[in-house]
C-alpha cells in the first residue's frame, strides 16, 4: 500500500488530497485547501503554501506526491504567477524526500473520468464514486484527489519507464 498526496497548485487556493492505493483499490485519507491571504505580498503567499504543504506532509506521511502541470492561461502574467505556486508544490515534497509525479490536466481527467475534456462536476462525481468516503467541499480539493488517483494509476508505468 502506498500513500499518495495530490496537489492542485494555485496562489488563491491550493487543493490537496491524500489517498492510499493498493493495486486498483483506493482509499480516501484526507483533503482540503490551503488559502493564502490574497492581500499579502506574493513572497508571503508562497511561504504560506510551502509551510502548509510541509505541515501536511509531516502530518499525513505520504510516500509519493503528484502535481498537476501548469495550464497556460491567455495572460502571461497569470501564467507566470501560477508557475511560482506550482514550483512550490513540486519543490516542497521533493525537498522532503518524496518522489513527485507531474501530470497534465487532460491526463488527470482521462484517468479519472475517461475523457480528457471533462467538466469540474464530472471530476467531482467520479472522485466521489471512486472514494465514497471523500468529504471534499471544493473543486480544488476534488481536483487534488483526482491528481492523486491519476498518479496511483500511472505510478508503476512511470517506475518502469525510469528504470529502462
Amino acid at each position: 500500500m502506498v500513500r499518495i498526496m495530490g496537489i492542485d497548485p494555485g496562489l488563491r487556493r491550493t487543493g490537496w488530497g491524500i489517498i492510499e492505493a493498493e493495486g486498483n483499490r483506493l482509499r480516501f485519507v484526507a483533503c482540503g485547501v490551503l488559502t493564502p491571504a490574497v492581500d499579502q505580498e506574493l513572497s508571503l503567499r508562497l511561504v504560506h503554501l510551502h509551510e502548509g504543504l510541509m505541515r501536511l506532509i509531516a502530518e499525513h506521511h505520504p510516500a509519493e506526491a503528484a502535481v498537476e502541470e501548469t495550464f497556460v492561461n491567455a495572460g502571461a502574467r497569470s501564467t507566470l504567477l501560477l508557475g511560482q505556486a506550482r514550483g512550490i508544490a513540486v519543490m516542497t515534497p521533493a525537498s522532503m524526500g518524496l518522489p513527485v509525479g507531474e501530470y497534465s490536466a487532460n491526463l488527470v481527467k482521462k484517468s479519472v473520468v475517461g475523457t480528457g475534456h471533462a467538466e469540474k462536476k464530472q471530476i467531482e462525481l467520479m472522485v466521489k464514486t471512486l472514494m465514497p468516503a471523500a468529504n471534499f467541499t471544493s473543486s480544488d480539493a476534488a481536483d487534488a484527489l483526482a491528481i492523486a488517483i491519476c498518479h496511483a494509476h500511472h505510478r508503476q508505468h512511470r517506475k518502469l519507464a525510469a528504470s529502462a
